[in-house]
């Protein structure tokens, strides 16, 4: 589909902010879906987890090296010994249920097997998740269509091409929520997978 906004000189622009950020959104959708929890273990589940070094939050990828040996456990190898216990501490009180251990050097997080009720409360996390990222595409929605409205009071635009611009918009956030519930039930028939 041609976009109207694109051919606009006025909406040019708006017409590229609405579909980075749309895509940003996407982005950072699938990022939370790929560190979600599954059966297997899997070097992004650790990727929401923070650890304080020197200050500054700092996801534990950055800090050490993530392996994923066997299917149920996840090695963390701190870069510097000193984050062991700081690691350690940062994915036990991720509200994942990991249980890690450390023996001074390596941090091992066994994967428990996911149970029903495990798999519905993950469904339920990114259920909330989901709710989160379409909210922000609202919100994109909400600052575009200002954008239009500004571009339209200032005589840069005619009224028509306002209400396209308007209904393009529409057209665009429709299609990127439902991407992102595509994304959504894609990793919940993944999870309820016994």
């Amino acid at each position: 589909m041609a976009s109207a906004m694109a051919s606009i000189v006025a909406l040019k622009d708006v017409h590229q902010q609405l579909k980075t950020r749309f895509e940003k959104t996407v982005d950072d959708f699938r990022a939370n879906l790929l560190s979600a929890r599954t059966g297997r273990a899997s070097v992004h589940m650790l990727d929401q987890v923070k650890v304080d070094y020197y200050g500054t939050d700092t996801p534990i990828s950055q800090v050490a090296q993530i392996t994923t040996p066997e299917a149920q456990l996840i090695l963390v190898q701190p870069w510097e010994q000193t984050l062991v216990t700081a690691i350690e501490k940062a994915i036990r009180t991720s509200n994942q249920g990991f249980n890690p251990m450390h023996d001074g050097r390596i941090i091992r997080v066994p994967i428990p097997p996911m149970n029903e009720e495990r798999r519905k409360e993950a469904v339920k996390n990114l259920a909330g998740v989901l709710e989160g990222h379409k909210t922000s595409m609202r919100n994109i929605r909400r600052d575009g269509n200002e954008l239009i409205k500004k571009a339209a009071k200032d005589k840069l635009i005619s009224a028509d091409d306002e209400k396209r611009a308007n209904e393009e918009v529409q057209q665009l956030t429709d299609a990127e929520i439902k991407r992102l519930e595509d994304l959504f039930k894609a990793k919940e028939k993944e999870l309820m997978t016994v």
